[in-house]
């Protein structure tokens, strides 16, 4: 799907008859088969192609099929200082499992005797769309296919009582993407971005990505130095202040709870919780 001016979406297969079964299969046909899409595109727009509401489609992951979901913890200094994170001198790296992605307005659910400390984290979602390996800072926006809003929703139980953060993160539906991916050349500057996490009518999180500890063009030098970043690898930079586990009250998220994270110049991606 193509989104187009005013909110529209044009179904590719509909304006080419190989299209790209997904964004993973766009980005491993290089820069040709994304040149081939938008072609096709711009003449089924011309032509009058039907082009539906963005808002009245049913929305998936924004990625479906990452090589690699690469999260970043203690990225914002005041996350770090709310959850008593130290900020290392090294980045905080782990990954999520493919398991935990969903789409926007998908409802997640988890057992409610596995965790009662369900928190909300708003991220800047970071696509690769070429191989990287070993980049400088200087030129590593230059593989960045796109970016979206991550919600990464954590089991704080689990997180602080076990060594590793993969699982606490990992539930069935822990990580919500989109509900678009905005390309790199429509959002030059990842440092400028606005995010904001609503939580049944309450605005809990209201930051910049300005205040990143590590910039997303660093976090890609630094994850190249030591592995090729495929296209499609998923980079979600961590979270700024405001988490529920540090409020007092803690507030975290229970059954029928709604929470929408807005990224400016992205979009809004909605989330319904379910407590079983």
């Amino acid at each position: 799907m193509a989104v187009i001016e005013d909110g529209r979406a044009l179904f590719v297969d509909e304006a080419l008859d190989d299209a790209p079964r997904d964004l993973q299969e766009l980005l491993e046909g290089g820069r040709d088969q994304l040149e081939r899409v938008q072609s096709a595109v711009q003449r089924a727009r011309d032509a009058g192609a039907a082009c539906p509401p963005v808002e009245t489609l049913r929305h998936a992951s924004a990625v479906l099929r990452p090589p690699q979901i690469i999260a970043i913890g203690a990225n914002y200094a005041a996350h770090s200082d709310e959850l008593k994170l130290r900020v290392e001198k090294a980045a905080t790296v782990f990954s999520l499992w493919p398991n935990s992605l969903t789409g926007h307005e998908g409802t997640t659910s988890w057992p409610a005797d596995l965790s009662d400390q369900v928190d909300y984290e708003a991220e800047l979602g970071v696509i690769i769309g070429r191989p990287a390996r070993d980049v400088s800072v200087r030129d590593a926006l230059d593989y960045v296919f796109g970016y979206t809003v991550v919600n990464d929703i954590t089991a704080r139980n689990l997180q602080f009582s076990e060594a590793q953060w993969s699982r606490c993160k990992s539930f069935d539906g822990f990580t919500p993407t989109g509900p678009v991916v905005v390309t790199a050349d429509e959002l030059r500057d990842p440092q400028d971005l606005w995010l904001t996490t609503n939580l049944d009518g309450r605005i809990l999180q209201d930051s910049s990505t300005a205040d990143m500890v590590r910039s997303v063009a660093e976090l890609i030098a630094l994850l190249s130095e030591s592995v090729t970043l495929q296209p499609g690898t998923l980079i979600s930079t961590g979270s700024p202040g405001g988490a529920g586990y540090s409020r007092k009250p803690p507030v975290f998220l229970k059954d029928r709870s709604t929470v929408t994270v807005t990224i400016g110049g992205i979009g809004s991606l909605t989330t319904h919780c379910r407590v079983i």
